[in-house]
């Protein structure tokens, strides 16, 4: 039996793994650029959090004052969005979050966030499936194609049947479908995966400026009345309280600019393409889902999007344009196709990273011979993916996505502050402005966002932070890089 080194719980806590040791890691061939970072960022982030969350975020918490709640999300994941580049500019290797925390903050507090992004990633991924799923049904009913109700939805969700009577679902077989597909394509490579998302993202931006222009003309002013909602009496249900609760539900609908950070040791220069794909990124989307859900808002009365997981189609269907109905619906497939890639990738780059580290098995840093990708991790949360994604609902899915977004971006940002006074001299190709206000005014507000989360998603959080908490206390601790040398 291999004897385990001696260690004390203080240097476990606080071990960080130095710049220069990570910055000999290989693995990953650099072939992306600074477009390819945007385009990722833009593909990973415009999908379910706009597409089919901002109508159960406004049905449920906000009304039409949904559109505050993506200003305030945007606004603290702009502090975090700083806080990200100027990390990702000085430790360009594969990771996001969990790297940050690895040489910042210690090894504990690494598992914790590499552990958590598993929330961030995988779970988000399912989340989108189950609304890809929404909407390929919905186009293929429009063709006269229907599928089995049972097969497209969880064992939690009632269906309605032919015959007009109602059921419970067996599975999502359209958002397994999808999940297999795209970790095909991700084994396949990272160049090709690029290039199919670039072209995916340009159906994307054109689908949502189509459905600005065309749609903007039938707003009925009427709907944005109430704007605010007076609030029922319970905490989260309108008014202020339901505005902050929709920018937690919402909130891992800006996750994208987060899975360009995991893809530091691919970019050819990431010093100088890391900050503009984060924060470039996060600009284009900002202005795309305060747009977009002013429209869409404007088109449904809130009170009509209750449960609706996909609210765009049913705005659509309020104009004569049919040819729009049909393109936007295939535009916003396509969207959650790129969202998809993104959320995989990355999910599977972090777990490159912790592996890599000696926190996870070896099996996920092996890397195809032929492709040069993790394709075991890939192959691993696929299967992961399609399980939550079959048979799970998407209001469950995304609240649980939401705050393990948020707690990433809380420590990303105190990681800022560490590495400036434990590395003072480290060069910084991106340095945030302001000292420590942008990250103490980050870590404020995706705290005050996170608080505004119910009790049964922090509960969850908790459940799982305490498995990873068991599996790093039995494996992780012993067998890290650290630990050993």
């Amino acid at each position: 039996m291999t004897q385990r080194p001696a260690s004390s719980a203080a240097s476990f806590i606080t071990r960080c793994m130095p710049l220069d040791k990570l910055e000999s890691s290989q693995g990953l061939k650099r072939v992306l650029g600074p477009g390819s970072l945007v385009a990722l960022g833009v593909g990973a982030t415009i999908g379910a959090g706009l597409f089919s969350l901002t109508g159960i975020a406004a049905s449920e918490n906000a009304g039409p004052a949904v559109i505050l709640s993506f200003l305030i999300a945007a606004i603290a994941c702009g502090f975090a969005g700083l806080c990200y580049s100027e990390l990702a500019s000085m430790i360009p290797i594969a990771g996001s979050a969990y790297t940050y925390a690895y040489v910042t903050l210690g090894e504990l507090m690494a598992w914790i966030i590499g552990w958590d992004l598993v929330l961030e990633y995988a779970v988000g991924a399912a989340t989108v499936a189950v609304s890809w799923s929404r909407y390929v049904v919905s186009l293929l009913d429009s063709w006269g194609l229907v599928l089995p109700p049972r097969l497209t939805a969880s064992p939690f969700e009632t269906v309605q049947m032919p015959d007009g009577s109602l059921t419970v679902g067996l599975m999502n077989l359209p958002a397994v479908f999808i999940i297999g597909l795209v970790s095909m394509i991700l084994i396949r490579g990272i160049s090709q995966s690029a290039k199919v998302n670039a072209v995916i993202v340009v159906i994307k931006l054109l689908v949502i400026a189509a459905f600005i222009g065309f749609g903007i003309s039938y707003i009925h002013p009427a709907n944005y009345h109430p704007f605010i909602p007076p609030n029922d009496g319970t905490f989260g249900h309108y008014g202020w309280s339901g505005i902050m609760r929709a920018a937690g539900t919402i909130f891992f609908a800006y996750v994208g600019f987060d899975a360009v950070s995991t893809t530091a040791q691919e970019t050819k220069n990431p010093a100088r393409d890391m900050p503009i794909g984060i924060l470039g990124s996060l600009l284009v989307c900002s202005l795309a889902y305060i747009a977009f859900s002013f429209v869409m808002t404007g088109l449904v009365n809130y009170k009509d999007m209750l449960g609706d997981a996909a609210p765009v189609a049913t705005a659509i269907n309020r104009t004569p344009y049919h040819w729009l109905q049909l393109a936007v619906k295939i535009g916003i497939i396509c969207g959650f196709t790129s969202v998809l890639m993104g959320m995989l990738l990355g999910q599977s780059r972090v777990f490159f990273a912790m592996s890599r580290d000696g926190l996870l098995p070896p099996m996920f840093s092996r890397t195809h011979p032929k492709f040069q990708t993790p394709w075991l991790s890939n192959i691993f949360f696929m299967i992961i993916t399609c399980l939550l994604s079959a048979f799970l609902p998407i209001s469950d899915l995304g609240h649980m996505t939401s705050i393990g977004t948020l707690l990433a971006f809380v420590l990303v940002c105190a990681g800022v502050m560490v590495l400036r006074r434990k590395s003072p001299d480290a060069p910084r190709a991106f340095r945030v402005p302001g000292g420590d206000l942008i990250p103490v005014l980050g870590i404020l507000s995706c705290s005050a966002v996170m608080v505004s989360l119910d009790k049964l998603t922090w509960i969850r959080l908790v459940v799982w932070l305490a498995i990873g908490m068991a599996i790093y206390l039995g494996y992780g601790r012993y067998r890290s890089v650290l630990a050993r040398s």
